[in-house]
């Protein structure tokens, strides 16, 4: 017996509360607490799933003693359902904003060392050009910023790959290239030292990116052809407000793009210490869902990018910095 076609099936008998149930099932994976988060009983949230898979004709999920775990159709399914939530959260947001008067908003993730020149010029055009539009903010490291873009939260980002496959799910325009320094605070006990390796850095502590973000790898990867383990005294940040404190605060050492502790520099917060790194981030650039258009406000904001990715400062124009500035900064190939 032929089945029959799904598409009619889900237009006539899938509701958007049992799609909400199966995205925070695949979340959860917990029956219990699924059910709390889409605010239902436990024993409706059990007939909702039946419902659910009746529709779709097969299992969603692995009844397992403890906890469930979708099957390899069901997690085909819970990404649907959680980038569709994830859309209609946008919309609605934005339908309602609208409604009250506004203009709606527009989502945008973006890399620490973007931010300071490019990002926030751009926003700032935006803003000049559109008053009442909201203009949200999000991420600190590529990873982080791709996840948000995968999952429907972000219009777009301003970041880099950090995974080989990802220009499956992306498009990509590069922008412009990240410098790189090995910081620490101005006084900082290796401050002065005229020939200083990676391998000087073992017993140092550091603060460091997490471990999925381009940065980090790079960093691992130095270590690793040093023929040196990662330092084990060492803070994970996604945070670079909380980064530059530490710093600040510490004798620890951490590498951070150029923009991100220009003004630190100058302001003699920080030095740079005199080593560099064989390796180089590639650059960073726009970000957005392959086969997806931009909406108005996503298309200025991106003509912005572009016209100040022309304008970047480069390291070479800053100067001031004491002994292990901008000569030992790590320079990402052109």
């Amino acid at each position: 017996m032929t089945p029959a076609p799904l598409l009619p099936l889900l237009m006539n008998r899938l509701r958007l509360k049992q799609l909400a149930l199966v995205a925070a099932l695949g979340q959860q994976r917990n029956l219990h607490r699924a059910a709390e988060a889409v605010h239902v009983t436990q024993p409706t949230a059990t007939k909702m799933l039946h419902d659910v898979e009746l529709v779709f004709g097969f299992p969603l999920f692995e009844r397992l003693p403890r906890g469930m775990q979708p099957t390899e159709l069901g997690e085909e399914v819970v990404r649907f359902a959680t980038r569709l939530l994830a859309d209609f959260d946008r919309f609605a947001q934005d339908l309602e904003g609208k409604r009250r008067g506004g203009f709606g908003q527009l989502v945008v993730g973006a890399i620490m060392g973007a931010a300071p020149d490019i990002v926030a010029r751009a926003v700032a055009d935006l803003k000049a050009a559109r008053p009442l539009l909201v203009v949200r903010l999000l991420g600190e490291t590529s990873d982080e910023i791709l996840d948000l873009l995968a999952a429907r939260k972000l219009d777009l980002a301003v970041g880099r790959f950090s995974g080989p496959l990802q220009h499956n799910e992306f498009d990509f325009e590069p922008l412009a290239n990240e410098t790189l320094y090995v910081v620490a605070r101005t006084g900082h006990p290796l401050q002065e030292r005229s020939d200083l390796a990676l391998t000087d850095l073992g017993a140092t502590p550091w603060v460091m990116q997490p471990l999925t973000s381009p940065a980090r790898q790079l960093l691992e990867q130095e270590f690793a052809s040093a023929l040196m383990p990662t330092p084990a005294d060492m803070v994970e940040a996604s945070s670079i407000f909380a980064t530059l404190q530490l710093l600040q605060t510490s004798d620890a050492v951490a590498m951070l793009p150029e923009s991100v502790v220009r003004d630190h520099l100058r302001a003699g917060l920080l030095c740079c210490l005199p080593m560099t790194i064989g390796k180089n981030l590639t650059g960073f650039g726009i970000l957005t869902r392959k086969g997806e258009g931009l909406s108005g406000a996503a298309r200025d904001f991106v003509q912005a990018l572009r016209l100040y990715a022309r304008t970047v400062p480069s390291a070479e124009r800053l100067g001031g910095h004491r002994r292990g500035d901008i000569a030992h900064g790590l320079h990402p190939s052109v």
